[in-house]
């Protein structure tokens, strides 16, 4: 008897034992298994913030968003403007006289708020194509609102969305007052059918990392009231209008970008209001800066995107934001180099 209860004894110490160690290899290969999954998961998460956003080069983790395009007011009653420093490309071209008017690129980064929003144009309709975006304007030309009418652009106007999707600001006057937010932007889209995940074909980066060693200032006049300036500073181009450093109205961010554009395009007057057609298929002359380098170029359309050309190739961009002016003739353009 004395035998058994001590071999009862031992069983049931090996056995409890021997559970210990199941139950502690459990936990371990269940540990080792926690581990390989939040290893895993963070090395999703890790390739999901590393995604380059299509237009910028930079990391993102919107890489799917669709472009929206909105044509933005310049007017110097409409500045400071809102959301042009989360703009990805910023296209700069005269509407008429001696006014410009601004065509906002958005896709790894919406803006809370954006505008004034002010007309469309043809050649606003057109850059928007190469990229596929829905475009947002506040009324047309007679020839832009043809091209919106026909259904060949996803878009919305406040011309019809006007005191909906589009707000006028009690502190500006028309036309310098209406504003649209992109939670507005994405209610219009969902509204209207519109895909809001559509990546745009991405642009080719250059991701060297170099010492910039020269100090490059550019101006270009479009005007004496439209008077633009370039400056150099600490590796971004700091945009100047009328002397003046560009800063968003809310959060006072500064226009800072790592790739400035300057092409020259032919200009036409069209009829007798002074609406203008600019020429975006020829190609010509242009002026590219990246990292306080100003380099002579071309210009070619390359599937509907201006893109600046070197010995025959296309230049890579530099990864981070770009602003593209259009003007009739570069000899407008003058620098400190």
């Amino acid at each position: 008897m004395g035998k058994l209860r001590v071999s009862l004894a031992v069983i049931l110490s090996v056995g409890l034992l021997a559970g210990c160690s199941q139950k502690d290899t459990a936990q371990k290969t269940g540990a080792e298994s926690a581990n390989v999954q939040d290893s895993s998961m963070n090395k999703k998460v890790d390739q999901v913030q590393s995604e380059q956003a299509p237009l910028t080069g930079v990391a993102t983790e919107n890489s799917d968003q669709r472009v929206i395009s909105v044509v933005v007011n310049n007017h110097p009653k409409a500045r400071p403007q809102s959301g042009l420093h989360k703009a990805d490309i910023v296209y700069e071209m005269l509407v008429e006289g001696k006014i410009t008017r601004l065509l906002a690129i958005y896709q790894s980064d919406y803006p809370d708020i954006v505008g004034p929003v002010r007309s469309a144009r043809d050649y606003f309709i057109e850059l928007n194509a190469g990229f596929n975006g829905i475009f947002v304007a506040h009324g047309y030309s007679p020839s832009a609102q043809t091209i919106l009418n026909s259904g060949a652009v996803d878009h919305l106007n406040g011309m019809q969305y006007d005191g909906t999707l589009f707000e006028r600001a009690s502190f500006r006057k028309a036309p310098h007052n209406s504003y649209i937010t992109t939670e507005r932007i994405k209610k219009g889209a969902t509204t209207n059918g519109y895909d809001l995940k559509q990546s745009p074909k991405p642009f080719i980066f250059d991701n060297e990392k170099r010492d910039s060693k020269e100090d490059t200032s550019v101006e270009l006049a479009y005007s004496d009231t439209y008077h633009v300036s370039y400056r150099y500073n600490d590796g971004v181009y700091e945009r100047f209008v009328n002397g003046e450093l560009m800063k968003d109205r809310e959060t006072k961010d500064t226009i800072a970008l790592e790739n400035v554009l300057v092409v020259e395009a032919n200009h036409q007057i069209i009829d007798d209001y002074g609406r203008r057609a600019i020429d975006l298929e020829s190609g010509g002359s242009a002026v590219l800066l990246q990292e306080g380098v100003k380099t002579e170029v071309t210009w070619k359309n390359e599937n509907g995107r201006i893109t600046a050309v070197k010995d025959g190739s296309s230049v890579p961009l530099i990864p981070g934001q770009t602003w593209v002016n259009i003007v009739p003739e570069l000899n407008v353009v003058t620098s400190n180099q």
